[in-house]
């Protein structure tokens, strides 16, 4: 049994920790918290207050709230983990280092799931914004090319294009498509503060009645369809991770004691409020019905107000938002590659930085590929809540690696401490688990069929080539 729950030691990464696969220290925590929120900031608020509106009514204000709130304990628990693990891998190598390989394996495999989903959505999503954009000043691109095989058409090249845009930016350096990220964070960041300097002083308090049209708990109707606040939140928790981005730079930030926990605490409340804000601002002013009826409901809001030309700004920000998200999950997607390859689960050649760049061009090219054909030929539509599936498993493992290292280690070095740690971890466990139960059945079913493949793969390759093979006996 042992040799199934070999822990990594916190020091061992490479075989001689050579040069070749050390990634450089290049981030300070603005470019952190840059990060953390170009990777939240973006789909969610734009597209999914909609939705959640949808399911929950005015009550989707307590299905951010709740949401917000199972993600703030665990950025907490990220916050401790990061600074008593700083290694790149996030909840994966968190995982490897306290619960032991098979574990590790499993919440790295869910990790993949996540970020290759997210990544590739938003591909897709930036796709329809810019052909929209694009066809508004009188250009017009042929279907086939905008468009994969389910939709009629042969290959979305735009979303192919913005993937290896994204990717070539990582592998230019991360210092330089960190400040790029920031940059377009800033710009983001406004139009969300326009939106909300326009729309709150419009709230009308009648427009909150009543407030939980489909009641709390999630009910399904005749046509399977969830309804309820948390129904919403589940759906909505898709809007608040992207801080575990974050920790994946763990290797890359000059002063990690410090910068890790700025970085994620920082870009988890200032998200939390931003969303807070435009969600009652949204509401607020418009019937939740209204809302819930359009694909670009921020827009939506203001054109109802009578400010088309802050309409255009809002959606204009849209396009300059998602592919930040995409960076951001793009770097998270390629680091998670990397740890696990120089770890000897996929194979190693994939763990190699480039020493002009001091990035992993090979890895990085490698995901871009795998990307860039999810987001060109296939439906991504149907499976996208797949990536909440993977998060939920991985945010459930780091909650109970603070508590197993408070227990087992209770006097290590903590630069920083989860406070109210045994109350705060298992909520944030109990509560991802609960919003786990609150997603479809058909994306439960996926989920474990992911993982069913993830299993076969591990057995068939990564425990035998893992780095820790040799010490450990074979049974």
């Amino acid at each position: 049994m042992s040799s199934w729950l070999r822990r990594r030691s916190v020091e061992v990464s490479a075989p001689g920790d050579a040069a070749a696969t050390q990634l450089r220290r290049t981030l300070s925590w603005p470019h952190l918290i840059a990060l953390g929120i170009g990777a939240i900031v973006g789909t969610g608020i734009y597209t999914l207050i909609g939705v959640g509106a949808g399911l929950a009514g005015p009550g989707v204000l307590l299905s951010f709230a709740i949401a917000g709130a199972i993600c703030a304990c665990t950025a907490l628990a990220y916050s401790e983990l990061a600074t008593m693990i700083p290694a790149s891998g996030s909840a994966y190598t968190y995982s490897y280092v306290v619960l032991g390989e098979s574990i590790a394996w499993v919440v790295g495999w869910s990790l993949i799931l996540e970020y290759s989903l997210v990544v590739s959505t938003v591909a897709v999503g930036w796709s329809g914004y810019a052909v929209g954009f694009l066809e508004g000043y009188g250009v017009h691109l042929p279907h086939a090319l905008v468009a994969g095989p389910h939709a009629g058409g042969i290959v979305n090249l735009p979303a192919v294009f913005i993937t290896f845009v994204a990717a070539g930016l990582l592998i230019l350096g991360t210092q330089v498509s960190a400040t790029l990220n920031a940059l377009l964070v800033v710009v983001k960041m406004i139009a969300l503060l326009v939106f909300v300097v326009i729309a709150l002083p419009r709230f009308d308090a009648s427009l909150l009645h009543p407030f939980m049209p489909n009641g709390f708990f999630k009910t399904v109707d005749a046509a399977g369809n969830g309804h309820g606040v948390m129904a919403a939140a589940s759906i909505i928790f898709f809007a608040f991770y992207g801080f575990d981005a974050i920790s994946t730079a763990a290797e890359e930030t000059k002063k990690p004691e410090r910068d890790l926990t700025i970085g994620i605490i920082g870009s988890m409340a200032g998200c939390t409020l931003i969303y807070v804000l435009v969600a009652l601002a949204a509401i607020g002013a418009l019937s939740y019905t209204d809302v819930s009826a359009s694909n670009e409901p921020l827009a939506h809001v203001l054109r109802v107000l009578g400010h088309p030309g802050a309409a255009s700004l809002i959606a204009a920000a849209a396009v300059i938002a998602l592919p930040t998200v995409l960076l951001a999950f793009l770097y998270g997607q390629t680091r998670i590659f990397f740890v696990m390859a120089r770890d000897g689960l996929i194979p190693e050649r994939l763990a190699k930085v480039n020493r002009k760049t001091g990035t992993p061009v090979t890895v990085t090219l490698a995901t871009a590929v795998l990307i860039a054909l999810l987001a060109g030929i296939f439906p991504l539509d149907e499976i996208a809540a797949l990536a909440n599936a993977g998060t939920l498993l991985a945010f459930v493992a780091v909650g109970c690696c603070v508590m197993v290292l408070r227990k087992r280690s209770p006097d290590a070095k903590r630069i920083f401490r989860m406070p109210a740690a045994w109350v705060l971890a298992p909520l944030g466990v109990l509560g991802c688990v609960y919003l786990f139960t609150s997603l479809p059945h058909t994306t439960q079913l996926s989920f474990l069929v992911w993982n069913v493949i993830g299993v076969v793969v591990y057995l068939a390759y990564g425990r035998r080539n893992s780095r820790l093979a040799a010490q450990a006996p074979a049974g």
